[in-house]
């Protein structure tokens, strides 16, 4: 479905308009072809909506009322125009222009694979519910997810998430809901966790396989998970099970971190739409770095593996990265690229990066676990990290075009 709408200066409520519809087959010149017609008239424009779906076209035109008695003859040119085209008209008479929108303006984009029409109505019935009137629907994308974006207006952007979010996972889809306005396209920084984000793999298990201690890293995890170690003494008490590793296996480790399917996409569209990229990580600098080189990033902190006489020496050297890390990252990283806060967006899926999340303009669970995904503005469950794309409205559309800018 594509969409387009314009409008001119307002019009009374007490003059008389008409609403010129016109649908049929999409071919080239229809547009044209139809003012030409109503131009012979003396009508002005107040609105326009165009529509196509599936080459099948519905075009709106809310015009003045013609001079005094020239409406019949309007009618009756637009009707055997259409007839000439191959299409259908509906003249409808009115006062005025459409009713204002209410106040409260949101996008609600909503990601299914598939979409059902079960799910999209219960998406449309909530949005009325809570008050909020669906201005206009607009498909961003139809793989490898279908992604569509309601303009919604009538409810504030924090109600309407918060019904759309329960909404959704019983339903089986993402729902994304942003306050609408240009600053939507003026977010110019997204910083990204890295391990089970940006990358599918944990670090420090990667280099746990190497030091033959992967079970004994696991049993210091699965502390910290159960809240009897916090970030940081888990972090020194898996690292230290590293001591003795000769420096090499840096290389082997770098070799074997496997992208995230759809990151390299996500990146190089982002770059090519003029965003600034970083990376926070709980990981270590000795993969950050590298990943930092060859996806061009902006920005990228982690913590830092000492190495001293090319073995590891069980410790990391200077401030930890860690929750409360992050989020002070995000905020450094947004200074630095001349960036307000509320025009940042941050990607992550653990508990570890949820200050980061509230932090940010607009918080992204990936793949998160449940208090995650509860807590952040958006989530996305599917594997592909450039599904993150819909949520910042991009189209399938825009995704190929800087594919093509990169491969020329």
């Amino acid at each position: 479905m594509s969409a387009s709408q314009t409008s001119s200066s307002d019009v009374p409520a007490d003059v008389p308009t008409l609403l010129v519809k016109i649908f049929g087959k999409d071919r080239p010149g229809i547009t044209a072809g139809l003012f030409d017609t109503l131009a012979a008239y003396s009508v002005d424009v107040v609105d326009i909506e165009q529509v196509v779906t599936r080459g099948r076209m519905v075009l709106c035109a809310l015009v003045t009322e013609p001079p005094p008695g020239l409406e019949g003859d309007l009618r009756s040119t637009v009707h055997s125009w259409a007839e000439s085209m191959k299409m259908q008209a509906e003249i409808i008479s009115g006062l005025g222009d459409n009713r204002p929108r209410g106040l409260g303006r949101s996008l609600v984009t909503v990601l299914g694979h598939p979409l059902t029409a079960e799910a999209t109505a219960a998406i449309a019935a909530r949005i009325t519910k809570t008050g909020g009137n669906i201005d206009r629907i607009f498909r961003l994308a139809k793989y490898p997810v279908t992604a569509v974006e309601f303009a919604v207006s009538g409810v504030e952007t924090e109600p309407l998430r918060t019904a759309l979010v329960t909404d959704a996972a019983r339903l089986g889809i993402d729902v994304a809901v942003v306050a609408a306005g240009l600053y939507r396209r003026a977010q110019r920084l997204v910083v990204m966790d890295v391990d089970s984000t940006l990358i599918q793999d944990e670090v420090i298990e990667l280099f746990a396989a190497h030091a033959g201690c992967e079970d004994k890293v696991a049993e210091v995890t699965a502390a910290a998970m159960r809240g009897e170690l916090d970030f940081e003494q888990s972090l020194h008490a898996r690292v230290a099970l590293l001591e003795g590793l000769d420096a090499s296996v840096v290389d082997k480790v770098r070799s074997e971190v496997r992208l995230t399917p759809g990151a390299r996409t996500l990146i190089r569209t982002l770059k090519r739409l003029g965003y600034q990229v970083g990376v926070v990580s709980g990981g270590f600098t000795q993969v950050t770095d590298d990943l930092k080189e060859r996806l061009g990033l902006d920005f990228a902190h982690a913590n830092t593996l000492e190495i001293v006489d090319g073995k590891l020496t069980g410790r990391v050297t200077g401030e930890i990265v860690d929750r409360a890390g992050k989020a002070r990252l995000l905020r450094r990283f947004a200074a630095e690229a001349g960036v307000p806060l509320s025009q940042t967006v941050a990607i992550g899926d653990g508990a570890n990066d949820l200050d980061m999340l509230n932090a940010a303009g607009l918080g992204g669970a990936f793949n998160a676990k449940p208090v995650v995904r509860e807590a952040a503005h958006a989530a996305v469950n599917f594997p592909f990290l450039d599904t993150v794309l819909y949520l910042l409205g991009v189209t399938r559309e825009e995704v190929e075009a800087a594919d093509i800018l990169d491969i020329g």
